[in-house]
Formats: C-alpha cells, structure tokens, sequence
C-alpha cells in the first residue's frame, strides 16, 4: 500500500499536491515545478526524507513527503510528515493511519532509521485531519513560524 515513490508516479504526485494545496493552502501556493524539484532532491539525497506514495489496485491515491532532521530537544533524528495527502474518494479507509503507524513502528521500508519523533503541522481549518493525528496521539499548541526567502533568493541545486 504504502511504498518508495517511483519516478513514474512524479505526474501523479504533482496532481495530488496541487490538489491539496488548492483545498487546503499553506501560507504559501505550490506550483509544479517546485514539486518537481522536491522529488529530485529526495531521490538526489534521501538523507534529507522520502517521497512516497499510497497505491491501492496499482493505482496511486496518496502521496507523502517524509523529511528528516536531528532535534537535540527530541534526542535524535526526527521524521517530518511534510506533505500527507489521500485522494477524497480514499480517505476513511484508514490509509493515513497505516502510514504513520509504520512509520512509529520504525517500518525501514519507508524510513531507514528508527526516529525519535514523528512531527507534522495541520491548518487550523483541517479539523479530520487534526482529531486523526490527535487520535494516533499527536499532541501539541506551538505556532510554527518561519521566514521564506525564496522567491528573494534563487536556490541552485
């Protein structure tokens, strides 16, 4: 259900992001080109995460971005839940539930090392995905914040 995405699932991820982006935006829009290039990075340098993908019947319905960083607060290497998206006529099926528990479980299939911690962020509005997460005993009030600087700043990768 869950696996590695392939380079032959890039399309298919690339519609699913901007469908999550359109029905539930961050503070900043997604294009293509951009997804694009997240997956080239994580295929470049999987130290830095995964991109994955849900497939049910041989058809992808979910995508994941799993990005990794070390948390002296958490005590070790920290699994990001960057991007979780299930295709509208997939979700209650338990398919986001299967993803994060596996990757409690320290499933090495879809990330190499146990993790100290699994994080995510939720939009206030998304309240199904938020009772889920709260349910698989996600917890926490912190405010992220952050400063882009990108589009200022051409990144060359």
């Amino acid at each position: 259900m869950w696996r590695l995405a392939a380079t032959a699932d890039d399309d298919d991820i690339v519609s699913m992001c901007l469908s999550l982006n359109a029905k539930d935006p961050g503070p900043y829009s997604v294009q293509p080109a951009q997804v694009k290039r997240t997956l080239s990075k994580l295929r470049e340098d999987p130290t830095r995460g995964r991109a994955l993908v849900c497939e049910v019947a041989g058809h992808p319905v979910g995508y994941a971005f799993l990005i990794s960083f070390w948390s002296n607060e958490l005590g070790g290497e920290v699994c990001t839940v960057d991007e979780l998206f299930v295709l509208p006529d997939y979700r209650g099926r338990g398919l986001g539930t299967v993803l994060l528990e596996k990757l409690a479980e320290a499933e090495q299939s879809l990330w190499p090392v146990p993790p100290a911690a699994l994080t995510l962020e939720v939009t206030a509005r998304n309240h199904r995905a938020r009772a889920l997460y709260e349910r698989l005993g996600f917890e926490g009030e912190n405010l992220a914040m952050r400063r882009r600087l990108m589009p200022q700043r051409q990144h060359r990768d």
